[in-house]
Protein backbone atom coordinates (compact mmCIF):
# COMPACT_ATOMS: atom_id res chain seq x y z
CA UNK A 1 0.00 0.00 0.00
CA UNK A 2 1.69 3.57 -1.12
CA UNK A 3 1.73 5.85 1.94
CA UNK A 4 2.41 9.49 1.77
CA UNK A 5 4.84 10.56 4.07
CA UNK A 6 5.50 14.79 4.10
CA UNK A 7 8.83 15.70 1.73
CA UNK A 8 11.37 16.88 3.61
CA UNK A 9 11.59 19.99 1.52
CA UNK A 10 7.61 21.01 2.70
CA UNK A 11 7.78 23.27 5.32
CA UNK A 12 5.34 22.79 8.68
CA UNK A 13 2.35 23.07 7.62
CA UNK A 14 3.10 24.60 3.54
CA UNK A 15 -0.07 24.02 1.27
CA UNK A 16 2.33 22.73 -1.87
CA UNK A 17 0.70 19.49 -1.61
CA UNK A 18 -2.81 21.06 -1.86
CA UNK A 19 -1.94 22.95 -4.77
CA UNK A 20 -0.19 20.38 -7.01
CA UNK A 21 -3.18 17.40 -6.69
CA UNK A 22 -5.89 20.34 -7.22
CA UNK A 23 -3.73 21.39 -10.43
CA UNK A 24 -3.82 17.95 -11.56
CA UNK A 25 -7.01 17.34 -10.40
CA UNK A 26 -8.74 20.04 -13.05
CA UNK A 27 -7.15 18.55 -16.33
CA UNK A 28 -10.46 16.46 -17.27
CA UNK A 29 -11.89 19.94 -16.63
CA UNK A 30 -9.61 21.24 -18.90
CA UNK A 31 -10.23 18.69 -21.13
CA UNK A 32 -13.94 19.32 -20.93
CA UNK A 33 -13.19 23.31 -21.47
CA UNK A 34 -11.40 21.96 -25.03
CA UNK A 35 -14.50 19.79 -25.65
CA UNK A 36 -16.78 23.24 -25.52
CA UNK A 37 -13.94 25.26 -27.44
CA UNK A 38 -13.84 22.76 -30.27
CA UNK A 39 -16.73 22.73 -31.91
CA UNK A 40 -16.71 26.32 -32.85
CA UNK A 41 -13.79 26.48 -35.27
CA UNK A 42 -14.16 23.13 -35.89
CA UNK A 43 -17.92 22.79 -36.51
CA UNK A 44 -17.51 25.67 -39.23
CA UNK A 45 -14.36 23.43 -41.10
CA UNK A 46 -16.59 19.87 -40.56
CA UNK A 47 -19.53 22.38 -42.86
CA UNK A 48 -17.27 23.43 -44.90
CA UNK A 49 -16.15 22.29 -48.85
CA UNK A 50 -12.75 21.50 -47.08
CA UNK A 51 -14.36 19.56 -44.79
CA UNK A 52 -11.97 16.88 -43.15
CA UNK A 53 -14.80 14.76 -43.34
CA UNK A 54 -15.76 12.86 -46.79
CA UNK A 55 -18.54 15.32 -47.44
CA UNK A 56 -19.40 18.46 -45.83
CA UNK A 57 -21.02 17.65 -42.64
CA UNK A 58 -24.85 18.66 -42.45
CA UNK A 59 -25.88 21.64 -40.14
CA UNK A 60 -28.26 19.36 -38.38
CA UNK A 61 -25.63 16.98 -37.05
CA UNK A 62 -23.25 19.61 -35.92
CA UNK A 63 -26.48 20.78 -33.86
CA UNK A 64 -26.54 17.15 -32.84
CA UNK A 65 -22.95 17.41 -31.57
CA UNK A 66 -23.66 20.26 -29.65
CA UNK A 67 -26.32 19.12 -27.74
CA UNK A 68 -25.91 15.16 -26.95
CA UNK A 69 -22.92 15.57 -24.43
CA UNK A 70 -25.39 17.42 -22.51
CA UNK A 71 -28.21 14.93 -22.83
CA UNK A 72 -25.71 12.09 -21.98
CA UNK A 73 -24.83 14.62 -18.94
CA UNK A 74 -28.29 14.73 -17.08
CA UNK A 75 -28.60 11.06 -16.36
CA UNK A 76 -24.77 11.05 -15.63
CA UNK A 77 -24.35 13.59 -13.22
CA UNK A 78 -26.47 10.61 -10.47
CA UNK A 79 -24.25 7.70 -12.37
CA UNK A 80 -20.98 9.90 -10.94
CA UNK A 81 -23.13 10.56 -7.48
CA UNK A 82 -23.25 6.80 -7.46
CA UNK A 83 -19.42 6.28 -8.34
CA UNK A 84 -17.84 9.04 -6.48
CA UNK A 85 -19.87 7.40 -2.81
CA UNK A 86 -19.15 3.70 -3.55
CA UNK A 87 -15.96 3.43 -5.82
CA UNK A 88 -14.02 7.02 -4.95
CA UNK A 89 -13.25 10.06 -5.33
CA UNK A 90 -10.21 9.48 -7.59
CA UNK A 91 -11.62 6.91 -9.60
CA UNK A 92 -14.66 8.98 -10.75
CA UNK A 93 -11.92 11.48 -11.63
CA UNK A 94 -9.89 8.72 -13.67
CA UNK A 95 -13.41 7.35 -15.32
CA UNK A 96 -13.30 11.42 -16.21
CA UNK A 97 -10.56 11.72 -17.89
CA UNK A 98 -10.75 7.71 -19.72
CA UNK A 99 -14.28 8.68 -21.11
CA UNK A 100 -12.45 12.12 -22.76
CA UNK A 101 -9.45 10.36 -24.12
CA UNK A 102 -12.32 7.71 -25.60
CA UNK A 103 -13.97 11.12 -27.00
CA UNK A 104 -11.13 12.28 -28.74
CA UNK A 105 -10.00 9.32 -30.13
CA UNK A 106 -13.12 8.89 -31.62
CA UNK A 107 -12.72 11.83 -33.86
CA UNK A 108 -9.31 11.14 -34.35
CA UNK A 109 -10.79 7.50 -35.91
CA UNK A 110 -13.33 8.42 -37.73
CA UNK A 111 -15.12 11.08 -39.40
CA UNK A 112 -18.45 9.59 -40.09
CA UNK A 113 -21.41 11.17 -38.56
CA UNK A 114 -21.41 8.29 -36.01
CA UNK A 115 -18.39 8.42 -34.37
CA UNK A 116 -18.89 12.38 -34.25
CA UNK A 117 -21.82 12.55 -32.35
CA UNK A 118 -21.10 9.08 -30.34
CA UNK A 119 -18.28 10.79 -29.53
CA UNK A 120 -19.80 13.75 -28.51
CA UNK A 121 -21.64 11.83 -26.49
CA UNK A 122 -19.13 10.40 -24.43
CA UNK A 123 -18.16 14.12 -23.70
CA UNK A 124 -21.36 14.16 -21.73
CA UNK A 125 -19.59 11.77 -18.94
CA UNK A 126 -16.62 14.44 -19.03
CA UNK A 127 -19.32 17.15 -17.86
CA UNK A 128 -21.17 15.24 -15.04
CA UNK A 129 -17.26 13.98 -13.95
CA UNK A 130 -16.20 17.07 -14.21
CA UNK A 131 -18.71 19.14 -12.02
CA UNK A 132 -19.61 16.32 -9.71
CA UNK A 133 -16.35 15.23 -8.87
CA UNK A 134 -13.75 18.10 -9.06
CA UNK A 135 -15.60 20.47 -6.44
CA UNK A 136 -16.02 17.55 -4.16
CA UNK A 137 -12.44 16.63 -4.56
CA UNK A 138 -11.07 20.24 -3.72
CA UNK A 139 -13.18 20.20 -0.87
CA UNK A 140 -11.88 17.57 0.62
CA UNK A 141 -8.93 18.06 0.27
CA UNK A 142 -8.04 21.86 0.89
CA UNK A 143 -7.79 24.09 3.65
CA UNK A 144 -10.46 26.44 4.81
CA UNK A 145 -7.85 29.49 3.88
CA UNK A 146 -7.47 28.72 0.20
CA UNK A 147 -10.66 26.69 -0.81
CA UNK A 148 -11.85 29.36 -2.12
CA UNK A 149 -8.78 29.85 -4.45
CA UNK A 150 -8.56 26.37 -4.95
CA UNK A 151 -12.12 25.93 -6.26
CA UNK A 152 -11.77 28.68 -8.71
CA UNK A 153 -9.53 26.50 -10.70
CA UNK A 154 -12.42 24.93 -12.18
CA UNK A 155 -14.22 27.73 -14.19
CA UNK A 156 -10.67 28.98 -14.67
CA UNK A 157 -9.71 25.58 -16.52
CA UNK A 158 -12.65 25.02 -18.36
CA UNK A 159 -12.14 29.01 -19.64
CA UNK A 160 -8.24 28.35 -20.48
CA UNK A 161 -8.97 24.88 -22.17
CA UNK A 162 -11.62 26.47 -24.04
CA UNK A 163 -9.44 29.04 -25.25
CA UNK A 164 -6.73 27.22 -26.23
CA UNK A 165 -8.61 25.16 -28.60
CA UNK A 166 -9.97 28.38 -30.15
CA UNK A 167 -6.43 29.50 -30.67
CA UNK A 168 -5.00 25.91 -32.01
CA UNK A 169 -7.87 25.29 -34.05
CA UNK A 170 -7.51 28.05 -36.39
CA UNK A 171 -3.65 27.40 -36.64
CA UNK A 172 -3.38 24.03 -36.32
CA UNK A 173 -4.89 21.30 -38.99
CA UNK A 174 -8.10 19.33 -37.96
CA UNK A 175 -6.06 16.27 -36.59
CA UNK A 176 -3.13 17.79 -35.31
CA UNK A 177 -5.83 20.00 -33.17
CA UNK A 178 -7.08 16.34 -32.13
CA UNK A 179 -3.95 15.16 -30.82
CA UNK A 180 -3.16 18.28 -28.64
CA UNK A 181 -6.85 17.21 -27.66
CA UNK A 182 -6.02 13.65 -26.86
CA UNK A 183 -2.77 14.15 -24.99
CA UNK A 184 -4.35 16.29 -21.80
CA UNK A 185 -6.61 13.49 -20.53
CA UNK A 186 -3.49 11.09 -21.35
CA UNK A 187 -1.36 12.54 -19.53
CA UNK A 188 -3.48 13.08 -16.48
CA UNK A 189 -4.47 9.12 -16.68
CA UNK A 190 -0.88 8.48 -16.02
CA UNK A 191 0.15 11.18 -13.56
CA UNK A 192 -2.84 11.00 -11.16
CA UNK A 193 -2.60 7.73 -10.29
CA UNK A 194 0.01 9.00 -7.99
CA UNK A 195 -2.42 11.10 -6.24
CA UNK A 196 -4.17 10.17 -2.69
CA UNK A 197 -7.37 9.35 -2.45
CA UNK A 198 -9.35 12.02 -0.60
CA UNK A 199 -9.17 11.90 3.71
CA UNK A 200 -12.87 11.67 4.18
CA UNK A 201 -13.39 8.75 1.54
CA UNK A 202 -10.75 6.81 3.46
CA UNK A 203 -12.58 7.27 6.36
CA UNK A 204 -15.71 6.12 5.45
CA UNK A 205 -13.94 3.19 3.64
CA UNK A 206 -12.58 2.36 7.57
CA UNK A 207 -9.04 3.15 6.64
CA UNK A 208 -8.41 5.85 9.42
CA UNK A 209 -4.21 5.53 9.71
CA UNK A 210 -4.28 5.79 5.51
CA UNK A 211 -6.76 8.54 5.71
CA UNK A 212 -4.41 9.95 8.53
CA UNK A 213 -1.22 9.63 6.34
CA UNK A 214 -3.23 11.74 3.49
CA UNK A 215 -4.37 14.34 5.80
CA UNK A 216 -0.26 14.79 7.38
CA UNK A 217 1.01 14.64 3.14
CA UNK A 218 -1.91 17.19 2.04
CA UNK A 219 -0.58 19.75 5.15
CA UNK A 220 2.85 18.82 5.11
CA UNK A 221 2.86 18.30 8.53
CA UNK A 222 4.02 14.71 10.79
CA UNK A 223 1.12 12.54 11.38
CA UNK A 224 1.52 12.61 14.98
CA UNK A 225 0.68 16.59 14.40
CA UNK A 226 -1.82 17.70 17.22
CA UNK A 227 -3.41 19.47 14.12
CA UNK A 228 -3.73 16.65 11.55
CA UNK A 229 -5.03 15.09 14.77
CA UNK A 230 -7.75 17.59 15.50
CA UNK A 231 -8.77 17.60 11.65
CA UNK A 232 -9.43 13.85 11.33
CA UNK A 233 -11.22 14.18 14.32
CA UNK A 234 -13.33 16.49 12.66
CA UNK A 235 -13.80 14.46 9.73
CA UNK A 236 -14.84 11.14 11.35
CA UNK A 237 -17.53 13.60 12.71
CA UNK A 238 -18.96 14.98 9.74
CA UNK A 239 -18.76 11.34 8.45
CA UNK A 240 -21.47 10.17 11.50
CA UNK A 241 -23.21 13.19 10.75
CA UNK A 242 -24.02 12.52 7.41
CA UNK A 243 -24.43 7.89 7.38
CA UNK A 244 -27.92 8.59 8.53
CA UNK A 245 -28.73 11.24 5.29
CA UNK A 246 -29.92 9.41 2.23
CA UNK A 247 -30.68 11.01 -1.32
CA UNK A 248 -34.92 10.01 -1.06
CA UNK A 249 -35.70 10.87 2.26
CA UNK A 250 -33.53 14.36 2.33
CA UNK A 251 -35.54 14.97 -1.54
CA UNK A 252 -38.92 14.62 0.18
CA UNK A 253 -37.80 16.81 3.38
CA UNK A 254 -36.46 19.96 0.62
CA UNK A 255 -40.33 19.84 -0.91
CA UNK A 256 -42.16 19.56 2.35
CA UNK A 257 -40.09 21.98 4.24
CA UNK A 258 -41.91 25.51 2.94
CA UNK A 259 -38.56 27.79 3.35
CA UNK A 260 -36.42 25.12 1.93
CA UNK A 261 -38.82 24.75 -1.17
CA UNK A 262 -38.56 28.07 -1.55
CA UNK A 263 -35.10 28.19 -2.14
CA UNK A 264 -35.19 25.08 -4.06
CA UNK A 265 -37.20 26.85 -6.26
CA UNK A 266 -34.93 30.22 -6.54
CA UNK A 267 -32.03 28.33 -6.83
CA UNK A 268 -33.57 26.38 -9.98
CA UNK A 269 -34.55 29.74 -11.65
CA UNK A 270 -31.75 31.21 -11.37
CA UNK A 271 -30.12 28.15 -12.68
CA UNK A 272 -32.73 28.71 -15.81
CA UNK A 273 -31.30 32.12 -15.97
CA UNK A 274 -27.76 31.34 -16.07
CA UNK A 275 -28.28 28.47 -18.76
CA UNK A 276 -30.75 30.26 -21.32
CA UNK A 277 -28.87 33.38 -21.31
CA UNK A 278 -27.29 32.09 -24.73
CA UNK A 279 -23.42 32.31 -23.78
CA UNK A 280 -22.79 28.55 -23.79
CA UNK A 281 -24.75 28.74 -27.29
CA UNK A 282 -22.41 31.51 -28.50
CA UNK A 283 -19.35 29.80 -27.14
CA UNK A 284 -19.88 26.69 -29.29
CA UNK A 285 -21.26 28.40 -32.30
CA UNK A 286 -19.03 31.10 -32.20
CA UNK A 287 -17.05 31.21 -35.71
CA UNK A 288 -20.58 30.68 -37.05
CA UNK A 289 -22.03 33.83 -35.49
CA UNK A 290 -19.35 35.92 -36.52
CA UNK A 291 -19.57 34.51 -40.18
CA UNK A 292 -23.03 35.44 -40.47
CA UNK A 293 -22.17 38.71 -38.74
CA UNK A 294 -19.81 39.43 -42.02
CA UNK A 295 -18.36 43.13 -42.27
CA UNK A 296 -15.03 43.98 -42.99
CA UNK A 297 -13.46 43.60 -39.57
CA UNK A 298 -9.71 42.90 -39.40
CA UNK A 299 -10.01 40.17 -37.75
CA UNK A 300 -11.38 36.16 -39.45
CA UNK A 301 -14.64 34.50 -37.51
CA UNK A 302 -12.07 32.39 -35.63
CA UNK A 303 -9.80 35.10 -34.51
CA UNK A 304 -13.04 37.10 -33.33
CA UNK A 305 -13.95 33.80 -31.50
CA UNK A 306 -10.07 33.53 -29.80
CA UNK A 307 -10.92 37.46 -28.63
CA UNK A 308 -14.48 35.97 -26.73
CA UNK A 309 -12.21 33.29 -25.10
CA UNK A 310 -9.80 36.17 -23.42
CA UNK A 311 -12.37 37.84 -22.21
CA UNK A 312 -14.12 34.83 -20.76
CA UNK A 313 -10.79 34.32 -18.81
CA UNK A 314 -10.55 38.11 -17.74
CA UNK A 315 -13.99 37.37 -16.89
CA UNK A 316 -13.49 33.71 -14.42
CA UNK A 317 -10.29 35.65 -13.20
CA UNK A 318 -12.20 38.67 -11.67
CA UNK A 319 -15.16 36.42 -10.49
CA UNK A 320 -13.93 35.92 -6.90
CA UNK A 321 -12.97 39.45 -6.10
CA UNK A 322 -16.56 41.14 -7.25
CA UNK A 323 -18.92 38.53 -5.68
CA UNK A 324 -17.18 39.57 -2.53
CA UNK A 325 -17.35 43.61 -3.03
CA UNK A 326 -20.38 43.75 -4.35
CA UNK A 327 -22.51 41.12 -2.81
CA UNK A 328 -24.04 38.02 -4.71
CA UNK A 329 -27.22 39.50 -5.39
CA UNK A 330 -26.00 43.26 -7.22
CA UNK A 331 -23.37 41.13 -9.46
CA UNK A 332 -25.81 38.79 -10.56
CA UNK A 333 -28.52 41.42 -11.21
CA UNK A 334 -26.34 43.74 -13.19
CA UNK A 335 -24.44 40.87 -15.18
CA UNK A 336 -27.77 39.63 -16.27
CA UNK A 337 -29.01 43.31 -17.23
CA UNK A 338 -26.02 44.13 -19.18
CA UNK A 339 -26.23 40.73 -20.56
CA UNK A 340 -29.69 41.57 -21.47
CA UNK A 341 -29.08 44.94 -22.97
CA UNK A 342 -25.83 43.42 -25.15
CA UNK A 343 -28.26 40.58 -26.22
CA UNK A 344 -31.12 42.68 -27.31
CA UNK A 345 -28.22 45.45 -28.84
CA UNK A 346 -26.56 42.32 -31.23
CA UNK A 347 -30.75 41.31 -32.47
CA UNK A 348 -31.01 44.64 -33.44
CA UNK A 349 -27.82 44.69 -35.56
CA UNK A 350 -28.64 41.21 -37.10
CA UNK A 351 -32.08 42.45 -37.64
CA UNK A 352 -31.08 46.28 -39.21
CA UNK A 353 -27.84 45.81 -40.46
CA UNK A 354 -26.18 45.80 -43.56
CA UNK A 355 -23.14 44.51 -42.86
CA UNK A 356 -21.79 47.94 -41.14
CA UNK A 357 -20.08 48.85 -37.74
CA UNK A 358 -18.98 45.26 -37.61
CA UNK A 359 -17.24 45.97 -34.77
CA UNK A 360 -20.93 45.62 -32.41
CA UNK A 361 -21.44 42.07 -32.21
CA UNK A 362 -18.06 41.64 -31.26
CA UNK A 363 -18.36 43.70 -28.78
CA UNK A 364 -21.75 43.24 -27.26
CA UNK A 365 -21.08 39.67 -27.67
CA UNK A 366 -17.60 40.18 -25.50
CA UNK A 367 -19.98 42.15 -22.65
CA UNK A 368 -22.08 39.23 -22.86
CA UNK A 369 -18.85 36.49 -22.38
CA UNK A 370 -17.58 38.58 -19.95
CA UNK A 371 -21.05 39.50 -17.52
CA UNK A 372 -21.05 35.61 -18.14
CA UNK A 373 -18.15 34.46 -16.56
CA UNK A 374 -17.88 36.86 -14.31
CA UNK A 375 -21.33 36.91 -12.64
CA UNK A 376 -24.17 34.66 -14.27
CA UNK A 377 -21.78 31.48 -14.09
CA UNK A 378 -20.42 31.46 -10.96
CA UNK A 379 -22.96 33.11 -8.75
CA UNK A 380 -25.47 31.02 -8.80
CA UNK A 381 -23.56 28.25 -7.50
CA UNK A 382 -22.07 30.49 -4.53
CA UNK A 383 -26.08 31.42 -3.79
CA UNK A 384 -26.68 27.71 -3.58
CA UNK A 385 -24.16 26.55 -0.95
CA UNK A 386 -25.06 29.61 1.01
CA UNK A 387 -28.80 28.94 0.93
CA UNK A 388 -28.71 25.13 1.59
CA UNK A 389 -26.99 23.10 4.63
CA UNK A 390 -24.36 20.36 4.56
CA UNK A 391 -27.91 18.09 4.78
CA UNK A 392 -29.19 19.25 1.80
CA UNK A 393 -26.38 20.61 -0.41
CA UNK A 394 -25.41 17.20 -2.09
CA UNK A 395 -28.41 16.58 -2.96
CA UNK A 396 -29.50 19.81 -4.31
CA UNK A 397 -26.33 19.92 -6.48
CA UNK A 398 -27.02 16.69 -8.04
CA UNK A 399 -30.42 17.87 -9.45
CA UNK A 400 -29.17 21.49 -10.26
CA UNK A 401 -26.59 20.71 -12.38
CA UNK A 402 -29.08 17.40 -14.26
CA UNK A 403 -31.64 20.20 -14.74
CA UNK A 404 -28.62 22.52 -16.10
CA UNK A 405 -27.58 19.80 -18.74
CA UNK A 406 -31.21 18.92 -19.62
CA UNK A 407 -31.78 22.59 -20.37
CA UNK A 408 -28.15 23.00 -22.11
CA UNK A 409 -28.74 19.78 -24.57
CA UNK A 410 -32.10 21.24 -25.55
CA UNK A 411 -31.01 24.76 -26.20
CA UNK A 412 -27.94 23.60 -28.23
CA UNK A 413 -29.79 21.17 -30.23
CA UNK A 414 -32.26 24.12 -31.51
CA UNK A 415 -30.09 27.35 -31.63
CA UNK A 416 -29.13 26.38 -35.84
CA UNK A 417 -32.26 25.18 -36.85
CA UNK A 418 -33.79 27.78 -34.86
CA UNK A 419 -31.62 30.32 -36.69
CA UNK A 420 -31.53 29.29 -40.26
CA UNK A 421 -35.42 29.47 -39.79
CA UNK A 422 -36.28 33.00 -38.06
CA UNK A 423 -32.99 34.63 -38.09
CA UNK A 424 -30.41 35.09 -35.70
CA UNK A 425 -31.71 38.00 -34.16
CA UNK A 426 -34.98 36.63 -33.23
CA UNK A 427 -32.53 33.92 -31.67
CA UNK A 428 -30.92 36.87 -29.48
CA UNK A 429 -33.95 38.63 -28.29
CA UNK A 430 -35.28 35.18 -26.68
CA UNK A 431 -31.88 35.36 -24.81
CA UNK A 432 -32.15 39.28 -24.02
CA UNK A 433 -35.78 38.48 -23.22
CA UNK A 434 -34.70 35.69 -20.78
CA UNK A 435 -31.81 38.03 -18.89
CA UNK A 436 -34.61 41.11 -18.26
CA UNK A 437 -37.38 38.78 -16.95
CA UNK A 438 -34.58 37.34 -14.78
CA UNK A 439 -32.99 40.34 -13.83
CA UNK A 440 -36.68 41.57 -12.28
CA UNK A 441 -37.00 38.21 -10.73
CA UNK A 442 -33.86 38.27 -8.75
CA UNK A 443 -33.95 41.91 -8.09
CA UNK A 444 -37.93 40.76 -6.02
CA UNK A 445 -37.61 37.38 -4.61
CA UNK A 446 -33.59 36.14 -4.56
CA UNK A 447 -32.49 37.32 -1.17
CA UNK A 448 -28.40 38.27 -0.34
CA UNK A 449 -26.96 35.53 1.08
CA UNK A 450 -23.17 37.32 1.22
CA UNK A 451 -21.79 36.67 4.55
CA UNK A 452 -25.22 35.72 6.44
CA UNK A 453 -26.54 32.26 8.19
CA UNK A 454 -29.31 30.23 6.34
CA UNK A 455 -31.56 31.39 9.64
CA UNK A 456 -31.60 34.68 8.38
CA UNK A 457 -31.53 34.19 4.31
CA UNK A 458 -34.73 31.88 5.32
CA UNK A 459 -36.23 34.67 7.64
CA UNK A 460 -35.70 37.08 4.81
CA UNK A 461 -37.56 34.03 2.30
CA UNK A 462 -40.87 33.58 5.12
CA UNK A 463 -41.48 30.50 6.50
CA UNK A 464 -41.28 28.56 9.38
CA UNK A 465 -37.84 28.57 9.56
CA UNK A 466 -37.95 31.91 11.07
CA UNK A 467 -40.37 30.87 13.58
CA UNK A 468 -38.22 27.33 14.72
CA UNK A 469 -35.18 29.74 14.90
CA UNK A 470 -36.96 31.79 17.34
CA UNK A 471 -38.32 29.40 19.30
CA UNK A 472 -34.42 27.76 19.76
CA UNK A 473 -33.35 31.12 20.73
CA UNK A 474 -36.27 31.23 23.54
CA UNK A 475 -35.61 28.05 24.63
CA UNK A 476 -31.40 28.52 25.20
Amino acid sequence: MLKYTVKKYCSEGSKINQVMVAVLMVLPVFSYGMGIGWLSPMGARLMSEDSPAAEAVHPDVISWMASVPYLVGTPAVFLFGFIVDNYGRKKALMLTSFSMAVAWGLKLYSTENWALISARAVIGLGVSGSYVVTPLYIKEISDDCIRGTLGSLVVLSQNLGNLLVYIIGEYLCYHATLWICLAVPLIHLLVFPTMPETPSYLLKSGKIEEARSVLAWLRCRQTTDTVVDSELQTLLLELEQSNSRKFFPTLKTLVSDRSTFRAFRITLTITLARELCGCLAVLHFASLIFSKAGGGWVLSANEQAMVLGVVQLVGSCTASSLVERTGRKPLLGTTCAVSGVALAALGAWFAMSNGEHAWLPVLALCLCIYCDAAGLQPVPFVIMTEMFSFQYRGTVTSIVIAFACALVSVQLRVFQPLAAEVGLYLVFWIFAAVCLVSTAYIAFYVPETKRRSIEEIYAELGGKKEKDAEADVTRL
